[in-house]
């Protein structure tokens, strides 16, 4: 009897569930729009009531081994997600909890960068790689730092957040988090826009980009741009990479990873990020770390990457 997982990878406006198998082979894949649930006990239920139609009928030759989510803020040591700010679901949701009463399998829960870094490391470019971090560039900046084949947990389960390590802290850009100066509100689709419409403010250089309000423009926008040539859109490029490389330079310092893998919409603008940011990187370590880190954009499927990482934790966690 073939053994599969389900995973689920869940977003602030969308999340993805699939059905899994242990060669990351996608069997069956939907969505649902995470914003239409304010309770996320039928959040849950709508996933269920699928998932079981489909182990009843298409996979009843089939055998559930877990599930494994990825979730902002995802809390694995009690299974919880608690206080995302990106979600409806206020306080500490037991999210495991819930699954758990219509499935009677393991399930796994950590935050969705976590999830995105184990996928890299059992289908994607860190395979064979036991020390390495893996950057999600997307709203928001999330992180999974894996040392000797293991992803860091922390005493409490939320080790890694690269994307709330302040850049300026005084002064710095508000973080919806509450605070002031994240990195990712300089380093993700949002933070890379608001740095192109600080550049606009400053300079008078002709760009196209002027013609496109604040809540218009995404980041597709400023590459498209750079790719053209717009001297601006390319200065945010620049921008961004130096105050990543900056960040990534501390990383270094703390667990001397052998690569740093990129995931994400932002990710996708190959060398116009990776290239400054490796200037910058190496600019600011430390000799004994120089040329010893190498960077790259993940090989992991944007759509279900995410989600076959989440469905791998059963795998890899139980």
């Amino acid at each position: 009897m073939q053994e599969i997982t389900l995973g689920i990878d869940i977003g602030g406006t969308n999340s993805v569930f699939g059905l899994v198998d242990k060669n990351g082979e996608v069997l069956f894949r939907e969505k649902v729009r995470t914003i239409d649930y304010d309770d996320p006990r039928q959040f849950v239920k709508f996933i269920a009531d699928i998932i079981k139609d489909k182990l009843k009928t298409e996979f009843k030759d089939t055998q559930l081994k877990g599930i494994g989510i990825g979730a902002p803020n995802g809390n694995i040591l009690e299974g919880t997600v608690e206080y995302p700010p990106n979600l409806k679901w206020k306080g500490i949701t037991p999210l495991s909890n819930y699954f758990k009463e219509y499935f009677q399998v393991p399930v796994v829960l950590t935050n969705d960068a976590n999830v995105a870094a184990v996928g890299e490391m059992m289908f994607g470019g860190a395979n064979g790689i036991k020390d390495f971090v893996l950057l999600t560039l997307g709203t928001g900046l999330g992180s999974g730092l894996v040392v000797n084949g293991n992803l860091v947990y922390g005493h409490d389960g939320f080790a890694g957040e690269l994307g709330h390590t302040s850049v300026y802290i005084e002064r710095g850009r508000q973080c919806a988090c509450g605070r002031k100066g994240c990195l990712e509100t300089y380093v993700s689709a949002n933070g890379i826009r608001r740095t192109l419409f600080e550049l606009l403010a400053e300079r008078l250089d002709e760009s196209h980009l002027r013609n496109i309000s604040f809540n218009e423009m995404t980041s597709e926008d400023i590459y498209k741009a750079a790719k053209k040539g717009d001297n601006i859109a390319r200065e945010a490029f620049e921008l961004t990479g130096q105050i990543l490389g900056a960040k990534l330079a501390d990383t270094v310092a703390h667990i001397s990873p052998q690569a740093v893998f990129f995931y994400g919409g932002l990710a996708k603008s190959g060398d116009l990020i990776l290239k400054p940011t490796k200037y910058y990187m190496e600019h600011y370590l430390m000799n004994t770390f120089k040329n010893k880190v190498d960077l790259y954009l993940s090989s992991l499927n944007d759509t279900d990457g995410a989600m076959v990482g989440a469905a791998a934790t059963v795998w890899k966690e139980i």
